[in-house]
């Protein structure tokens, strides 16, 4: 409604978003159950699955917040910082908590 949209055309936005989800989980779940299963097995069709839904899910949540923390987005509070951006000490956060499961990974193998 923010943006100007028609509450018909977001009550269909929202329906297909609700949908999504326990639609596509059923569709994967016979994927992964049929005679295909050793195909599937070969090349971790489960494992790539799980990184597509959590990339997917990262990427959703920081296009999100991003916007607001570095202050180009709305704000919800009386006081706006103007386009401010990101600190260097917040760049330096953001980087250091991307690269903390790669040097956790390092070693670990399955």
């Amino acid at each position: 409604m923010h943006a100007g949209l028609e509450r018909n055309r977001i009550r269909k936005h929202l329906l297909v978003f609700a949908l999504a989800a326990p639609v596509l989980s059923m569709v994967t779940y016979l994927g992964l159950s049929k005679s295909s299963k050793e195909a599937l097995s070969e090349v971790n069709a489960t494992g790539v699955a799980m990184l597509f839904s959590a990339g997917t899910f990262l990427y959703v949540a920081t296009v999100h917040v991003l916007p607001e923390v570095g202050g180009m987005g709305h704000s919800h509070k009386p006081e706006s910082t103007g386009g401010k951006g990101l600190s260097r000490l917040e760049v330096a956060a953001l980087v250091l908590g991307c690269l903390i499961p790669l040097v956790l990974s390092i070693g670990h193998q399955h």
